[in-house]
């Protein structure tokens, strides 16, 4: 009888094989960056501690970490001759089993790095790929990775690792004999990318169903975008009481998590937490998870995550409304609420400077702090206010024995304010503009609405 491994066996298998992969992490910086490039913002030892992050995320033993300077990126090898070769000394006599190359390398350029430091060598974007693999824990989430992955091994047609003994059907660097070795075969690479493909379609297809059935309750969708590791699920769960993986680490969150919120005044959202984003995130990977992101394009709502406690915030909120506008939110700058995380890292000075910096912009951002709750309550109200936008108020008066219709109120409406009386409860409730005349066909009642804040 075979016997499927759980997750966790397979995690724990993998863990084992990277804590014993001695690892070189090299940050290739280039001196003269082209105006607006990506990183440019970064300083190099941000971006160097950036990479050894993302390598520890799947528990490689990183033994060191370099930082090179480039006047001009070699064809060849991307690096120049005399740092290669010195690299290669370097690898030897540490017994390096894996290079890092913090960049994005040409299948030439990973080749003739292999053989010139005799091990295995992978780039920012095959990292960032593994971590994916590692993080998925749904059908469609594995999906949208091996679709990634494949579209990034078409070009290389390569086994990797097959020296290292993993029983794990699909994809990853650190895949051995238990792969499906559909790298070694471009024909049936594309086939699979395919059928994976319309699955994703077929995924797409159940989300705006599901959008669709959402819209007749209605509930209204907040997401929340930031920047990987800038607190979004702490956040979450703090707003829904829930308990989705929350960890201080690069991409401790892949998979999308919906759950309803209560709002101040009794209405009800459903908030969505997404994956974070990174800079220089392959193309790939935004194509792939497209579907996923989807959930973002259609939200009333966009909370944008910033750790305001983290040196590059400024750098990673531009890499953040990059990635948006290539999703398709570059026009819904009227829907995002900039919440600054991580408060509680802050000094006295700092908290000074940041309230400072608040007063001078004009759409001033939030300052929180997911972990002690600290200004929670100011975000759930500027939420409610966001959502509110476009809405109108009715009056209402309901015979007080008419529970079910007040308990509908309650579930498909904001109340607003209720007052019991002598002849019925007098409410003021505030609905979508869509729903108003379903409101008022409901309770046969004349008043109309008017716009909220009029």
């Amino acid at each position: 009888m075979i016997v499927a491994e759980s997750n966790g066996a397979v995690d724990n298998r993998e863990r084992a094989v990277a804590s014993g992969t001695r690892t070189r992490v090299v940050c290739p910086c280039l001196t003269r960056a082209p105006f607006g490039a990506s990183g440019a913002l970064r300083s190099p030892e941000a971006r160097c501690e950036e990479a050894v992050g993302l390598a520890r995320a799947i528990d490689l033993d990183v033994a060191g970490a370099d930082i090179v300077s480039l006047g001009a990126i070699r064809p060849a090898t991307y690096l120049g001759k005399g740092k290669v070769e010195q690299i290669a000394e370097e690898v030897k006599a540490d017994s390096i089993d894996l290079v890092v190359m913090d960049c994005a390398l040409s299948p030439v350029q990973q080749r003739n790095l292999e053989k010139a430091f005799a091990c295995k060598v992978i780039d920012r974007t095959g990292l960032i790929l593994e971590i994916f693999g590692r993080r998925a824990r749904t059908a469609e989430g594995a999906l949208q990775v091996e679709l990634a992955h494949l579209a990034y091994q078409k070009s290389r047609l390569v086994r990797s690792w097959t020296h290292l003994e993993r029983q794990r059907g699909g994809f990853g660097f650190l895949g051995g004999p238990g792969e499906t070795q559909i790298e070694t075969d471009r024909r049936l690479i594309l086939e699979r990318m395919v059928r994976i493909e319309r699955e994703l379609e077929s995924v797409k297809r159940t989300r705006a169903l599901h959008r669709a059935s959402r819209a007749d309750v209605p509930y209204p969708i907040v997401a929340l975008v930031g920047y990987t590791n800038a607190g979004k699920s702490t956040l979450f769960n703090r707003l829904t009481r829930a308990d989705v993986m929350a960890a201080d680490m690069l991409f401790a969150t892949l998979d999308p998590t919906m759950r309803l919120i209560r709002l101040p005044h009794g209405g009800a959202a459903i908030l969505s937490d997404t994956v974070g984003f990174i800079s220089d995130l392959p193309t790939m990977l935004i194509s792939a998870f497209r579907a996923t992101l989807e959930e973002v394009r259609a939200a009333d709502v966009i909370i944008h995550v910033r750790d305001i406690s983290h040196a590059d915030s400024e750098a990673q909120s531009q890499d953040v409304e990059t990635i948006l506008g290539e999703v398709g939110v570059a026009d819904g700058a009227d829907r995002v609420i900039e919440v600054w995380n991580k408060l509680d890292r802050l000094d006295g000075d700092a908290r000074a400077a940041l309230a400072q910096e608040e007063d001078m912009r004009p759409a001033p951002p939030l300052a929180v702090s997911a972990l002690t709750g600290e200004g929670i309550d100011r975000l759930m109200a500027a939420i409610e206010e966001r959502l509110a936008r476009g809405r109108a108020l009715i009056e209402l008066t309901l015979d007080s024995s008419d529970g079910r219709g007040l308990h509908w109120l309650y579930e498909h409406a904001e109340v607003m304010s209720r007052t019991d009386g002598g002849d019925g409860v007098h409410l003021t409730v505030r609905v979508a503009p869509d729903q108003v005349e379903r409101v008022k066909r409901r309770f046969a009642e004349p008043g109309a609405g008017r716009p909220d804040g009029e």
